[in-house]
């Protein structure tokens, strides 16, 4: 009898651990949704067993402190839940039976977009998956006004919009449809979302011009007829300007003779200003020779492991890293390690620097999420953390679909061609680091003027099944 109640103990135990099984599922692709409207993101128990006795959190990969939403105990608990999210989340608790733990966004909004865990745990097993969600927003009618002239006689014409996400495109288009090459770009990332400016010189008069913006399926579209009432009002201010414009170089062009005539740039201070001039060339992409010039400076970079994300998978030879998903238990030396990003998919690179100039080139070719530059030794690797100079880190790349540079607030940036290798350019003592698309040595952006007094490593984001490869130089 003993024997029999001892082999039936065993079978309810193994029988209550195997129904305890279960993977959470949910989207391979983002979801895209208007704001203003609701969405569902979706989360299941694979099987369909209940989740109602289970844990469900759903919290936001990108924020600190994110819990968007959490049932527990049959009920939910959003003590701590983000005052933006207050009274627009549900769960379907009809559907937890079921095993659906998706959850109910109301009213979206542009700050609701990210990335999102749902995290499902019973008394013996845990899952979770990320859901990605992209926030759509039309922003406002282009609007177009004359903002001034120049000395041959043209008007600039600027047409800005604001409120779009993700980042539009805006044209500028002549009578004939045909697209017009424009002199300055502006575009800022604001709390209601993109606002974008662009200016055109136009010479044309009695003729009509298109400003479209566009963003995927979404366009809008003003246009404007020049007069020659428009140029004849600027003809005579262009004439006084020109005057007073020679007047000003003139007696510029004396006082700088007078001063050079009685006195000399000491050593020290044509050695610098020599350098400055050097850097300005590299800068603006202007010295035949510039990939010469960095290469002159090319380390030998490769990944360190021990500091890689647990998601982040590092080839044998140091050079390459993929995003790989990661399901069920972490590893214990994974998450008790405290050289590892727990939260950030990031890794170090192995080797260090603290004086001097140093160059490495990445290949990002078909990537859709990265980020390259360096970061200090003692950056924090715990919990959710900005990549941004104030925490140690310069970097820049590619993020929902948009180039931008890590500066706080993020700096949007405009490339006509997306580059297919990026070159990563340090100079210790002038705090100094810039970005460069290797195929046509174009200067992408630059953090400048920064103070580094702590070694610095290379520094990879990265959260694309395709890998990031290190080049050889």
């Amino acid at each position: 009898m003993e024997f029999i109640c001892v082999t039936l103990m065993i079978i309810i135990g193994i029988t209550d651990s195997t129904a305890d099984q279960f993977a959470v599922v949910g989207p391979v692709d983002p979801l895209i949704v208007v704001s203003g409207e609701d969405v569902i993101l979706p989360c299941s128990l694979k099987p369909n067993i209940s989740a109602v006795n289970m844990r469900v959190k759903w919290f936001r990969l990108d924020l600190k402190d994110s819990v968007v939403h959490l049932y527990e105990n049959h009920e939910d608990k959003n003590t701590n839940q983000l005052q933006s999210y207050r009274e627009r989340t549900e769960v379907f608790k009809d559907e937890l039976q079921k095993g659906n733990t998706s959850l109910k966004l109301s009213r979206v909004q542009i700050s609701d977009e990210g990335l999102y865990k749902c995290l499902i745990q019973s008394k013996t097993n845990y899952d979770d998956i990320t859901v990605d969600l992209i926030v759509e927003a039309v922003g406002s009618h282009p609007l177009i006004t004359v903002d001034g002239f120049d000395v041959s006689g043209g008007l600039h014409l600027q047409c800005e919009s604001k409120g779009w996400n993700p980042e539009p495109e805006l044209v500028w288009l002549d009578s004939e449809g045909v697209t017009l090459t424009s002199e300055s770009t502006d575009k800022q990332r604001e709390t209601d979302g993109f606002r974008v400016k662009r200016m055109i010189t136009v010479y044309n008069r009695d003729s009509k011009y298109h400003c479209r913006v566009i963003m995927r399926h979404h366009m809008m579209e003003t246009e404007i007829i020049t007069s020659s009432k428009m140029f004849n009002s600027w003809s005579s201010s262009v004439i006084l300007i020109s005057v007073g414009s020679v007047f000003i170089v003139i007696t510029a062009v004396l006082i700088i003779v007078c001063v050079y005539r009685h006195r000399e740039l000491p050593r020290e201070e044509r050695r610098l200003k020599n350098e400055h001039d050097r850097l300005s060339m590299i800068e603006k992409g202007t010295v035949k020779s510039l990939k010469l010039l960095l290469r002159k400076y090319a380390v030998n970079v490769t990944l360190d492991p021990d500091s890689a994300h647990p998601c982040l998978i590092v080839s044998d030879d140091g050079k390459q890293v993929r995003y790989e998903e990661q399901s069920g238990t972490v590893k214990d030396e994974d998450q008790n390690s405290n050289n590892k990003f727990d939260v950030r998919t990031c890794v170090l690179g192995n080797e260090g620097f603290t004086s001097g100039c140093f160059y490495y080139e990445v290949e990002v070719k078909g990537l859709s999420d990265w980020f390259v530059g360096v970061a200090r030794e003692s950056v924090k690797r715990k919990g959710y953390i900005s990549l941004n100079p104030e925490n140690g880190y310069w970097m820049a790349g590619l993020r929902y679909e948009g180039y931008q540079a890590s500066e706080d607030p993020s700096v949007s940036l405009s490339l006509s061609v997306a580059p297919q290798t990026v070159g990563v350019f340090v100079d210790y003592e002038e705090g100094r680091v810039s970005f460069y698309d290797v195929k046509s040595m174009c200067h992408i952006y630059s953090f400048i003027d920064k103070s580094f007094n702590k070694k610095l490593y290379p520094v990879f984001w990265h959260i694309d099944f395709a890998p990031i490869i290190i080049c050889d130089l």
